[in-house]
């Protein structure tokens, strides 16, 4: 039977944790297990980084109530689902993108657009407190958007997630991203990275306030296409079937309504490990990403610091990467697929997966 709740602090408040000893996380042979007291508890001592990654963000949640377990589905809808929350197709997980009822005061919101045209009110990061209290809630990752409240059409940040698909790996995602690295250098970008929490990479740059959702996936696609020019074992193909065993730069993480895990999040895999960010020499000298988790990433944050503690210091021109994408547009090279889930979106190519475009009729 699960304990009773207990109280955490969290940047001077004190936050209500239900059910604290009931086991997120199973123990593996690299990390032992974590009850949901540990992941709020984890969240409050990480404060001063998950805080700078979701500061004033609307924020998408995935929360999984019943813990992380093999053969558990995360649903796979991308809509925005009721208010009450929970999945509409069964799931054991979800995300949540819409306030949740019954709120403490101090908790805030934003107002968000999605594609579809709708408006919803999501959670909106102001403090750690409010952190700890999603977690209470059965939150484990955390989804910001790239913008921040008070702009909801002008994103502040640029996300380069690099995917490992087929027989490739962390390694090969760390490679590419030193790449891209090379690349913003090259252009007077100041660029951090992160583990994915998994086998990929994301690379974040700070943009300045100004441009469109689709200025900045254009960007993206411009960078990605650069990369497959720079570097062997990368693509920027939409379709799964064509990308090969290559590091898929995924472009679309930069469309309206797509977020990426934020740095410090715990992902729900098992383990427990954390999209953990690192300076760029850190980095070329990690094998194994698994060793960034709930137990170890506390320490190593009050050890040695954030690596991302500048992020926030330049906001850079998004010119010099929408000036690739204007060379690859007289190149021919344009437009690229959206989400399936999107209206069809302007000069957007045939959404139509290449194996069936190419079966005959009849």
């Amino acid at each position: 039977m699960a304990s009773d709740a207990i109280q955490i602090e969290a940047g001077g408040r004190s936050v209500r944790v239900s059910s604290p000893d009931r086991v997120i996380f199973e123990a593996t042979d690299f990390s032992a297990e974590v009850t949901k007291q540990m992941v709020a508890q984890y969240y409050a001592d990480v404060a001063d980084g998950i805080v700078r990654a979701l500061k004033e963000r609307p924020v998408t949640l995935e929360r999984w109530p019943k813990g992380v377990r093999d053969g558990m589905e995360l649903s796979t809808r991308h809509d925005a689902p009721r208010r009450g929350g929970g999945s509409s197709d069964g799931a054991d997980a979800f995300y949540q993108k819409r306030m949740m009822r019954g709120a403490p005061d101090f908790i805030e919101s934003a107002r968000v657009n999605f594609p579809s045209g709708r408006r919803a009110d999501e959670l909106c990061i102001t403090e750690v407190a409010s952190v700890v209290w999603a977690a209470h809630m059965g939150a484990v990752t955390f989804h910001p958007w790239p913008m921040r409240r008070d702009d909801n059409d002008h994103p502040d940040e640029l996300r380069i997630d690099l995917d490992p698909h087929g027989e490739t790996s962390f390694g090969d995602s760390a490679r590419v991203a030193a790449v891209a690295k090379e690349l913003f250098d090259e252009l007077g970008i100041r660029a951090f990275c992160k583990t994915s929490g998994n086998r990929g990479v994301h690379v974040y740059v700070r943009i300045e306030q100004k441009w469109s959702v689709t200025d900045v996936r254009h960007a993206a696609i411009a960078v990605g296409r650069e990369l497959e020019r720079r570097s062997e074992g990368v693509t920027t193909a939409w379709w799964k079937e064509e990308r090969g065993d290559n590091i898929f730069v995924d472009f679309n993480q930069n469309a309206r309504d797509r977020t990426i895990a934020s740095a410090y999040s715990i992902r729900s895999k098992p383990g427990a490990p954390v999209s953990m960010p690192l300076t760029w020499d850190e980095l070329a000298g990690t094998d194994d990403p698994r060793q960034f988790t709930v137990h170890t990433v506390p320490a190593l944050l009050a050890d040695r610091g954030d690596a991302h503690a500048e992020i926030d210091d330049v906001a850079h021109s998004l010119e010099p990467l929408l000036d690739l994408w204007r060379a690859d547009l007289e190149r021919g090279l344009g437009e690229m697929p959206y989400p399936p889930d999107y209206p069809k979106m302007p000069g957007e190519p045939k959404r139509v997966q290449p194996s069936r475009e190419a079966r005959p009729d009849g």
